[in-house]
């Protein structure tokens, strides 16, 4: 039976970031997920899972300077000392969300830098799997599909985490990037399975909904992930079509839907042939 996380960095941004988590626990999903959560006190953050009632599973470590297109720093050399102190504000958040998983973004490096920024990319990892392993925290590495990003696929990914080996650094695997950039997503899950240690799904091409009117089957894909034994968190990371409650019908499956108080009510005829609603 899959656990789902609602992303809700992208989910249910009809109401204030704060108050998604409990929306999404109303909603059935098992857990939460979110990009960052800096701009909110680590303490304040903390109190708002709690009282959501369900875990946050998975955030993402400190970008960088993220207005000036940084999207991570531990492949980025010289910046050692920055990617490590990084790792103690996640571990402030840590200390107060009870998260187990973090994504440790590579970052952006120019083409011709990259194969030299590898060596810098596997002994961050390694510095961060062994430190948070204390913790209690995974590590995990995810592809990205931006221009100049360090780990472009999956593939990459997985022979980024295979050439870290560390038992606490693991595949992060999105099924929406990976299906545009490779396919193949049965072979991958087949074949990496031993590595990955979290999911994320959207609908392809167009990450929206995962649900029929994309280009994959969702129910077999579940079904394959059950059959080979995949216990891990699956993170609904995709972008509404026409708001999110609207869009649920997805999850109806496992449990997912918009709360009982947010659905209209049927309208019904009184004897005076005015419309009221139902009572």
């Amino acid at each position: 039976m899959p656990r789902f996380a609602a992303n809700t960095s992208l989910l249910f941004t009809e109401v204030p970031f704060l108050e998604r988590f409990a929306l999404a626990a109303k909603c059935g999903f098992a857990g939460t997920e979110c990009m960052f959560p800096y701009e909110v006190d680590a303490g304040a953050f903390g109190d708002i899972v709690a009282m959501s009632g369900v875990p946050i599973v998975l955030f993402n470590a400190p970008p960088g300077d993220f207005e000036k297109g940084e999207r991570g720093l531990a492949a980025l050399r010289n910046r050692e000392a920055e990617f490590k102190a990084s790792l103690d504000t996640v571990l402030q958040y840590v200390e107060y969300t009870e998260c187990k998983q973090v994504h440790i973004l590579a970052g952006v490096v120019p083409e011709d830098e990259q194969v030299d920024a590898v060596d810098v990319l596997v002994k961050n990892l390694e510095y961060a799997g062994a430190l948070l392993f204390k913790e209690g925290v995974r590590v995990l590495v995810e592809n990205i599909n931006l221009e100049s990003y360090m780990v472009q696929t999956p593939a990459q990914a997985a022979m980024i985490v295979r050439a870290v080996g560390h038992k606490n650094v693991k595949l992060q695997y999105d099924i929406f990037h990976a299906q545009t950039l490779e396919g193949g997503i049965t072979a991958f899950i087949e074949n990496n399975l031993d590595i990955i240690g979290h999911i994320q799904i959207a609908g392809a091409p167009n990450r929206d909904e995962p649900d029929s009117l994309g280009e994959l089957n969702w129910g077999y894909l579940m079904n394959l992930l059950d059959a080979h034994g995949y216990d891990g968190w699956i993170g609904a990371e995709y972008k509404p079509r026409n708001g999110t409650l609207e869009g649920l019908q997805w999850g109806r499956d496992w449990g997912i839907a918009a709360p009982v108080e947010t659905v209209s009510r049927p309208r019904y005829k009184t004897n005076s042939g005015k419309s009221k609603k139902g009572t």
